[in-house]
């Protein structure tokens, strides 16, 4: 089995610990690991923009000038698309832009994007990942220790809001747990920072 480095909250190696070879070291795919994350972005999109059309503008109820006979174009209404003010041709309304993606693909993606945390040596398993008080210099001296300077994704097992309080205001730290995980922030975050039994409900989850 494949095996990761073990550490303490002060960031000091400990052991090593096995994980699983079918999570943790599977073959990268990256067609669905793009589709994926594509689906993840499209469907934090709001969809809101809005335009008006020549109906939705105020005023142009009247026309212009008379059909014919003054020497200019016709014109129908002054809140046509080609008046300054006026309404906006075939511009953006409200839509949805969420689609949807099958379980076993987000599940295959979620694998592949563990597994090239894995390889490039970037998963740090702590063996408790906890803290007594919501502190930010406990999680800073836990990352000072991992010598992690870049962004990190920080996961438990469950909802922890004294980790989540300490992390969540440093700059480039993403805390979670392992209901929320994604794959989108796996692969967004640098470092990939998990407790010993967050590590066990993955492999629970996805086995």
């Amino acid at each position: 089995m494949a095996k990761v480095a073990l550490y303490n909250m002060e960031g000091t190696k400990t052991g090593d610990m096995e994980v699983s070879d079918a999570i943790f070291a599977a073959e990268v795919n990256k067609s669905v690991l793009h589709q994926v994350v594509v689906n993840y972005l499209a469907n934090q999109r709001q969809g809101t923009q809005s335009t008006k059309t020549r109906t939705e503008v105020r005023g142009g109820g009247i026309k212009p000038w008379r059909q014919k006979g003054t020497g200019r174009a016709r014109q129908g209404s002054i809140r046509a698309p080609q008046w300054t003010g006026g309404g906006v041709a075939l511009g953006p309304k409200p839509r949805s832009y969420r689609f949807s993606v099958n379980k076993k693909i987000k599940r295959i993606a979620l694998k592949s994007a563990l597994s090239a945390k894995y390889a490039d040596y970037k998963i740090f398993v702590i063996d408790e990942l906890a803290v007594d008080e919501i502190k930010t210099a406990k999680i800073v001296a836990l990352l000072k220790g991992l010598d992690v300077n870049s962004k990190a994704l920080i996961v438990t097992a469950d909802a922890d809001e004294k980790v989540y309080k300490s992390a969540r205001n440093i700059k480039g730290v993403t805390p979670t747990h392992v209901g929320t995980l994604n794959t989108y922030d796996v692969l967004n975050n640098d470092a990939f920072i998990v407790s010993k039994d967050a590590i066990a409900k993955i492999e629970e989850v996805l086995a």
